[in-house]
C-alpha cells in the first residue's frame, strides 16, 4: 500500500470514531449576548441549534444594539425571576455591567453602581445552580475609529490616544527610552486632558473590574471564565492591561480561566465548550497551515501570533490541540499571508488570481479531505473578508463543499474561534444545516465582505459620502440593493452556492456588518 493510502486509511479509520450519540439529551443553554449584532445574536443561535441545541435569550429589547445600550436590571431580572431552567449559561459580563461592548468603551456609570453589579455577579451561583461560563472584555485600543462605538473626541484624537497607549505599554514594562519618555510627556501635555483623563477613568474601572472577576473565578463562583482582549496590538493598553491580570492569575487554571485575544468569537466558543462538556467529550483539533509565515503570522489586531492564539482558542472550545494528523477529530485548515503580513481583504492585492501557495494548499486539503477528514477552514490570509484568490480555486476545485466549517470574517482571532466552533459542532449536524452554514458565511464573508463591500466603498469615497458608511441613513436601501445585487451575481458564478435563495440586511445601518438568511438552495 502507498504512503498517501496508508494515510487516507488512517484518517478514514480516526474521523469515523468521533460523534455525539444520536440519542443525546438535548441541551438547553442560557445566552446572554454582548450585544445584537449577528456574530454576536443571530449567527450564534442558528450555529447551536443547528448542532440540535435551544438556546435561550432575553427578550432582545434588553439587549444593546446599534443605536441603544442594554438594560442590565432588565436583563438581571430576566435572569433571576423568569428565565426557564437551563443545563448551563454563557453569560457576556459587559452585558450585565455596562449594557454591551459598545457601552463598556463608552459609559459614564458611577463606581458605586458598577460594584453593585459586580456583586450580583458574586452571588448568581447560588441564584443560578447551574454550570456559568462568563466572558469579559478588556477594552480595546485601537488605531482609530469613527461612528458611535467609542467615545465622541475619538474620531479626533484616536491616533493620537493609540500612540499614548503604545507608550505607555512600554513605561510600564520599563522598556521606555529617555527620547519616548519626552515624547509621552508631549502626548500627556498636548492632548485635551478632559479627553485623556475620560479615557484613562473608563479604563481603570475596565480593569479593576476584570480584576474582581478573575477573584471570582479564583473562588469558585464560576466554572469558567474568558477575558477577551478586544482589537489591539503587541504595544498598547490592552496588551498592557492582558499583562497586569496576567501577572495576578498566574496561578490559576486555565481549565477555569483564560485570557485570550479577541471578543466577538467569546460567545460561541463558550457555548461549544459548554455543549462538549454537557457531552463528555474533550475534542482533538489538528492546525493545518498553509505555506509560508504560518503559525509565525501576526494578525492585524492582535498582540499574539497565530502559533500562540490558535491553541488558546482550540481550549476554550473544551478541545485539546492534536499532535498529529491521524489523532485529530477536526482539521482547522488556516489560509494564511505567505509573508506574515495580514492586509484588509479590500486591498487591491485582493485579486481573483491564485497564487503558487494557494494552489499547493488547494492541494494539501485536496488530500487531507479524501483521507475522510472534517475540515474546518480559517481564512485569515486578510483580515475582514476572504482571500479571493484562493477561495476561486478551491470553489472550482470541487473542494469548497465538502468542508465542514468556513469563516474568513473581521480580525483573524474571530474567524478562528468561529472555524474552532463551526467545525467542532458540525459533527453534530445534518447535511442540510452544515451546507446552510457554509452558505451564510460564503456569502457574509467572502462575496459581501471582501467584493461587495469594497465596491460600494469605492463608490461612495469617489462621490465624496464616506460618512455613509458608519450611518447608511436615506442611503441604505438603493445601498443594499446594489451590495445584494453583487453578492447575487458572485454566488451564481460557482456551482455550490448558484441558485441560493438569500437576502441580506444591514442591522446595525453601517457597512461593516451584515445579516445573511439563507433559506434554500434552488438547485
Amino acid at each position: 500500500m502507498s504512503r498517501k493510502l496508508s494515510l487516507i486509511a488512517c484518517l478514514s479509520a480516526a474521523f469515523c470514531l468521533w460523534t455525539i450519540p444520536a440519542q443525546a439529551k438535548r441541551l438547553n443553554i442560557i445566552y446572554i449576548p454582548l450585544d445584537n449584532r449577528p456574530v454576536c445574536y443571530d449567527y450564534v443561535q442558528e450555529t447551536m441549534e443547528a448542532a440540535d441545541c435551544k438556546i435561550i435569550m432575553p427578550p432582545e429589547k434588553f439587549i444593546a444594539g446599534n443605536d441603544n445600550n442594554g438594560d442590565p436590571e432588565a436583563i438581571w431580572d430576566w435572569l433571576q425571576n423568569k428565565a426557564p431552567k437551563a443545563d448551563a449559561a454563557v453569560i457576556s459580563t459587559d452585558s450585565l455591567i455596562y449594557g454591551g461592548l459598545v457601552a463598556s468603551r463608552t459609559h459614564n456609570i458611577p463606581k458605586e453602581v458598577l460594584t453593585a453589579r459586580l456583586e450580583r455577579l458574586n452571588e448568581l451561583q447560588h441564584r443560578l445552580p447551574i454550570k456559568l461560563y462568563v466572558f469579559s472584555t478588556i477594552m480595546r485600543t485601537p488605531r482609530a475609529s469613527f461612528g458611535r462605538v467609542e467615545p465622541p473626541y475619538y474620531s479626533e484624537v484616536g491616533p493620537a490616544i493609540f500612540a499614548y497607549s503604545q507608550l505607555l505599554d512600554k513605561s510600564d514594562s520599563k522598556t521606555l527610552p529617555l527620547s519616548e519618555q519626552l515624547t509621552k510627556q508631549a502626548l500627556e501635555r498636548n492632548l485635551h486632558q478632559a479627553d485623556l483623563g475620560d479615557w484613562l477613568e473608563r479604563r481603570k474601572k475596565n480593569l479593576d473590574i476584570n480584576y474582581e472577576l478573575t477573584a471570582m473565578s479564583n473562588n469558585g463562583r464560576f466554572h469558567y471564565l474568558a477575558i477577551g482582549k478586544d482589537d489591539n496590538a503587541p504595544l498598547s493598553a490592552t496588551h498592557m492591561e492582558a499583562r497586569k491580570i496576567s501577572f495576578r492569575t498566574f496561578n490559576m487554571d486555565h481549565g477555569i480561566f483564560q485570557i485570550l485575544p479577541g471578543v466577538d468569537q467569546l460567545g460561541l466558543l463558550l457555548l461549544t465548550r459548554a455543549y462538549n462538556e454537557a457531552h463528555g467529550i474533550t475534542p482533538a483539533v489538528y492546525p493545518l497551515y498553509s505555506g509560508g509565515a504560518g503559525p509565525a503570522t501576526l494578525p492585524q489586531y492582535s498582540d499574539e501570533r497565530l502559533q500562540d492564539s490558535v491553541p488558546q482558542q482550540i481550549n476554550a472550545a473544551g478541545a485539546k490541540v492534536a499532535s498529529t494528523l491521524a489523532d485529530a477529530d477536526l482539521v482547522l485548515a488556516l489560509n494564511t499571508p505567505p509573508n506574515g503580513i495580514m492586509q484588509d481583504s479590500t486591498a487591491d492585492s485582493n485579486q481573483f488570481f491564485a497564487s503558487i501557495d494557494n494552489k499547493n494548499f488547494v492541494r494539501s486539503l485536496q488530500n487531507v479531505l479524501d483521507g475522510g477528514a472534517r475540515v474546518s477552514l480559517a481564512d485569515v490570509s486578510y483580515s475582514n473578508g476572504a482571500d479571493n484568490g484562493f477561495m476561486d480555486l478551491l470553489a472550482k476545485s470541487g473542494q469548497l463543499e465538502r468542508l465542514a466549517a468556513y469563516n474568513g470574517w473581521n480580525t483573524a482571532d474571530n474567524t478562528v474561534g468561529y472555524a474552532v466552533s463551526q467545525g467542532l459542532l458540525a459533527a453534530s449536524m445534518t447535511e442540510k444545516n452544515i451546507d446552510t452554514l457554509l452558505r451564510q458565511r460564503l456569502i457574509d464573508d467572502w462575496f459581501y465582505q471582501s467584493n461587495a463591500r469594497r465596491r460600494i466603498s469605492d463608490l461612495l469615497e469617489k462621490h465624496s459620502r464616506e460618512d455613509l458608511k458608519y450611518d447608511l441613513g436615506p442611503g441604505e436601501k438603493p445601498i443594499l440593493k446594489v451590495v445584494t445585487s453583487d453578492c447575487t451575481q458572485l454566488a451564481n458564478k460557482y456551482s455550490f452556492t448558484r441558485n441560493t435563495d438569500f437576502s441580506i440586511s444591514f442591522p446595525w445601518h453601517r457597512l461593516f456588518e451584515v445579516d445573511v438568511k439563507v433559506y434554500s438552495n434552488k438547485k
